[in-house]
């Protein structure tokens, strides 16, 4: 694809973030990144830290789904519990429940909606439990003044950013703040950083790392989820990363790093995430 090519790709819905019947609700939100991260969270909440940050939860609120909804099913959801614009802000336990994703997912439908470039993707973030890199999801947008693709974090809401001390613009997230999953890689590979330092929780390592990369590439080609979702089937024992999965993962990286610019991959085919299954971009 040439430059052009590549931002018009972009700038389009794919399955996932299409809004659908919504595309008028959409249309009457803010223009600008961190009015409209405002707007995403007051109808969505993390499912962790909504527990924590907003006062006692109802009994239900940790038995709300984690599943990853299309842009259009989780406008349908918010609208049948609440029919009021969506630029009116439930109150936390009235929004819906979600991840990093989902906040990432929804601002990245806002703005293919108003035809700026934009995309998920899947890394590590510094700002939750230095000097650990957590997994997480963010969206990214392209800054045609600047000729750029900046960061933007659409769940960081005031009590998250006063909780994680967060001291930077959380709409244009600093590039040592948050780093793509084939940066990690890299710099892991290279012996500058540690791979326990990456993943999430208790589940670290080389073989967490892999998996990123794989969710990183297929979301380049719109496809925000797939089986390596499933990571946390996999049994500890089958958590290992053999010469053959390393070179692989080096070859990830260098595809995603390509696509850090302007030239998204065509292809390129993770391997097997778990037994029988496999995936392909």
């Amino acid at each position: 694809m040439t430059s052009a090519d590549t931002l018009s790709f972009y700038a389009r819905h794919g399955e996932l973030t299409d809004p659908k019947g919504h595309r008028a609700a959409l249309d009457e939100l803010p223009s600008d990144v961190a009015a409209l991260c405002r707007t995403i969270q007051g109808v969505l909440i993390h499912d962790h830290f909504g527990h924590h940050l907003y006062g006692p939860p109802p009994a239900a609120f940790r038995r709300a789904s984690r599943e990853t909804l299309s842009v259009s099913r989780r406008l349908d959801a918010i609208l049948a519990a609440d029919d009021r614009p969506i630029d009116v802000a439930r109150q936390p336990f009235a929004r819906s429940v979600g991840t990093c994703r989902d906040f990432a997912l929804m601002l990245c439908a806002v703005l293919r909606q108003r035809a700026i470039p934009a995309r998920v993707r899947c890394g590590f973030a510094r700002y939750f439990d230095p000097p650990n890199y957590e997994d997480h999801w963010i969206c990214e947008y392209w800054l045609e003044a600047e000729q750029r693709w900046a960061m933007a974090d659409a769940q960081l809401d005031e009590p998250q950013r006063s909780h994680l001390s967060i001291d930077f613009d959380t709409a244009d997230i600093p590039t040592d703040r948050f780093i793509h999953a084939w940066q990690a890689w890299r710099i892991c590979r290279s012996g500058t950083a540690d791979p326990s330092r990456f993943g999430h929780g208790a589940n670290t390592g080389a073989w967490f790392l892999r998996v990123n990369l794989a969710r990183d590439l297929l979301s380049l080609r719109k496809q925000e989820v797939s089986a390596w979702d499933d990571w946390r089937a996999t049994p500890v024992g089958d958590r290992m990363l053999d010469a053959d999965a390393t070179s692989r993962c080096d070859e990830m990286a260098e595809v995603a790093r390509a696509a850090d610019g302007l030239s998204p991959p065509d292809r390129c085919n993770p391997g097997p995430a778990f037994p029988n299954v496999s995936v392909e971009i």
